[in-house]
């Protein structure tokens, strides 16, 4: 259905009363019609643009480029999408911006493949060619008058009439661009998303400053198009925010959590689609979740509309398309469809029978469209009977069809787990898990496919999860969310099989690394008991960096710049911290968790010992920082264990609630239980092993404190497990340091 002119229209309309971020939300009324455009290929972020209105509401055109290299730019008419240019196709289009001359109307289109940026003209006349003799593909682009701020996965170059002006390497992937101006500073200065969690924010080829976020940033989007230091951000798991940049540092203005756990943020605009004069905030997610915030009197966002579409939206743009003096947003998503949630009014929909009361328009309309479907159908039956024609034939060879999918496996802060995200072209057909490491498979309301488990061996075959999803029609987006067990390490693998014939898959591999529930942090608390794990011998900076990578999440592929390495990280199940200090011949990592200590040793010295290089080891064990860490796991536990006992009496206050015809005769906190019954059960069944896990830290935990002494006391595991049983602190704090 490329290029095809189908249109569908349903109303969507939602009144939003909930709490979202740090502001109450107002309670506003916001009716948007769902329109689709056209689709066009596989599109990346960010690759869709609305050429500015030629007059004051009036209908403006839709510039889209997709993964096939076709840069398609399209306008309105009667009703009717029509093509204004349509390029070739040829490499895959990364990102698509506007530019022009500085103080003239925004309606140049330039489009970014691999190392080469073109432009084009409103009518589709390519006037520009320009190779930026880039090592790496370019993944975002600014441009602004005859300045081109082009930035690759670690690499930042600005031009100026295509001559090179400022370089700049990163520490970490960059995400996005974006460019500030403010009477603060001398010129135009770039703002980098970095995947560390930082923005930095440079001055010709040097770091000025940079700022940390809550999240890795995905996207970038001044608030006031035409300029200024308001910077919004939105990151990859699902948090947006204002930072207002200055001379030397910037400030927050407001933050939204993501309480709800939405998805990541892949776009960003500001356009005042409810008409009060303030520009409002429009997000677009990878779980398809498109939302439009206003701003109350505080000044703090305030949720108006909200919808969900079935792929993730890769662009947002908010403007006027369909019809003059009717505001919408317009969405390009993952596969190609570029969709409209316009405030036109919808039409009332014509039942069986009715095609008497339509107007002429609309019974053309329908008419073409029954047409061209009865087109499509009689081309889909030809096709596959010249498939069973050629398939018969004893020479014939079986083409494998290609199809993309866009993955992503990345670490929840909020709750300590992975997030396994699988969106393909097609529909899906099902998906096999299969892992070489214990994790847990935890429950997502957003899944609706049939899950099934295999029997499974560990030990010859290593095979610790085999699991089936059996997807349902038309389900193109798939979500998973694992735990893993810090210490064992090994890879996830996915099988991919589409509503394709012939039957074939794709398989995506998942590195689960030792110390997996790890992400990167900014700060330490130094306060904290650390202990320290020194490591010296014959090996290069860029081998220890590997090796840390090989360790920890969320490290750069590329070794950074400098003699030394520094790098913090904090665990997001205990809250505890690690310090990472390595340089050519040594390194040093301490933290407040000997076990955090124990499996970096472990792992090191065996990656060691594969390339053939002796270590010299040293530990510097503080006895204070195990009963920290108990202190960190004991809420957690007290929770957990509290939990399964309000679990274990749920059935049996049901049984005496129905035998007496009431609960009144109830204490108060067995009538809470009662009525809590639904909220417990749930927050039980999205936990599975939860409680064992804690024990297995606490476990671990007692046998390397001892084993840095040199003592073996497996032994003494089960008079552990009987103190947990009758869990108390002070019991448990006894049993560490008497044994």
């Amino acid at each position: 259905m490329n290029g095809s002119s189908l249109r569908s229209r349903s109303s969507l309309s939602r009144v939003s009363s909930t709490r979202c971020g740090p502001a109450p939300l107002t309670t506003m009324e916001l009716h948007l019609n769902r329109v689709d455009y056209m689709q066009v290929g596989v599109t990346s972020q960010k690759t869709m643009r609305l050429l500015p209105a030629l007059g004051k509401k009036t209908t403006q055109k839709v510039a889209v480029a997709d993964q096939d290299g076709v840069v398609t730019c399209f306008g309105m008419k009667k009703g009717e999408p029509v093509p204004v240019f349509k390029t070739l196709p040829g490499q895959k289009v990364s990102r698509l911006d506007l530019g022009g001359a500085l103080g003239t109307p925004q309606e140049k289109i330039f489009v970014c493949s691999g190392s080469e940026v073109r432009g084009f003209t409103k009518k589709g006349k390519q006037f520009l060619t320009f190779e930026a003799n880039l090592t790496e593909s370019i993944n975002a682009m600014r441009v602004s008058g005859a300045d081109l701020f082009v930035c690759a996965s670690y690499i930042y170059n600005h031009y100026c009439d295509c001559k090179d002006q400022d370089y700049f390497l990163s520490g970490d992937k960059i995400n996005d661009i974006t460019c500030v101006t403010s009477p603060h500073l001398e010129r135009t200065a770039p703002v980098l998303a970095c995947q560390d969690r930082l923005l930095r924010v440079l001055q010709g080829s040097e770091l000025l400053y940079d700022v940390e976020v809550p999240g890795p940033p995905s996207v970038l989007q001044l608030y006031n198009k035409d300029g200024g230091e308001d910077v919004l951000y939105g990151t990859a798991d699902g948090k947006v925010g204002l930072l207002k940049m200055g001379e030397s540092s910037a400030s927050a203005q407001w933050e939204m959590d993501n309480e709800q756990k939405k998805g990541g943020v892949l776009c960003i605009d500001t356009y005042d689609i409810t008409g009060d004069g303030v520009a409002d905030l429009l997000i677009g997610r990878d779980d398809g979740g498109v939302e439009v915030y206003g701003f109350d009197d505080s000044g703090e966002p305030a949720l108006r509309y909200e919808h969900v579409l079935s792929e993730s939206v890769t662009s947002i743009q908010g403007g006027c398309v369909g019809k003059d003096s009717y505001d919408e947003v317009i969405t390009a998503t993952y596969t190609g469809w570029v969709t409209g949630l316009t405030t036109e009014p919808q039409k009332a929909e014509a039942g069986p029978g009715d095609e008497l009361r339509m107007s002429k328009e609309t019974q053309t309309k329908v008419a073409a469209l029954r047409l061209e479907l009865e087109q499509l159908q009689g081309q889909v039956l030809q096709g596959r009977e010249r498939y069973q024609q050629t398939a018969q034939s004893p020479s014939a060879v079986s083409a494998v069809p290609v199809f993309s999918i866009n993955d992503k496996f990345t670490l929840c802060q909020d709750d300590a787990s992975y997030s396994l995200t699988l969106e393909v072209q097609t529909a899906i057909d099902n998906l096999l898990l299969q892992s070489d490491v214990p994790i847990d498979l935890l429950d997502v309301d957003k899944n609706s496919a049939v899950v099934s488990f295999s029997e499974c061996d560990s030990e010859p075959n290593g095979n610790f999860l085999l699991a089936t999803y059996r997807c349902q029609a038309n389900t193109t987006r798939l979500e998973l969310k694992v735990r893993s067990i810090e210490g064992q390490y090994g890879t996830l693998r996915a099988y991919v099989t589409p509503r394709l014939q012939p039957k074939t898959c794709q398989l995506r591999q998942y590195p689960i690394k030792p110390l997996s529930l790890h992400q990167r942090t900014h700060s330490l608390q130094q306060e904290r008991p650390m202990s320290r794990l020194s490591l010296s011998g014959q090996f290069s900076l860029a081998e220890i960096h590997s090796w840390v990578g090989f360790c920890l999440p969320e490290v750069p592929e590329k070794t950074p710049a400098g003699d030394t390495v520094t790098l913090h990280f904090t665990n997001t199940f205990l809250g505890t911290q690690l310090e990472a200090t390595y340089c050519k011949g040594e390194g040093q990592f301490r933290s407040d968790n000997i076990s955090t200590i124990s499996i970096l040793s472990d792992v090191l010295s065996k990656e060691a010992t594969q390339r053939k290089i002796n270590l010299s080891v040293s530990y510097d064990i503080n006895d204070e920082s195990v009963s920290h860490t108990l202190r960190m796991i004991h809420p957690k536990l007290e929770y957990q264990l509290m939990l399964a006992k309000k679990v274990q009496l749920i059935d049996a206050l049901k049984e005496l609630q129905v035998h007496e015809g009431t609960a009144d005769f109830l204490i108060p906190e067995y009538r809470s239980i009662l009525d809590e019954s639904q909220h417990l059960l749930d927050e039980y069944k999205k936990q599975p092993a939860h409680l064992e896990r804690l024990y297995g830290m606490i476990t671990d935990l007692f046998i390397d404190k001892f084993k840095f002494k040199g003592q073996n006391v497996k032994t003494k595991v089960s008079a552990l497990l009987e103190i947990l049983d009758n869990y108390d602190l002070n019991s448990l704090l006894d049993f560490f340091s008497e044994a």
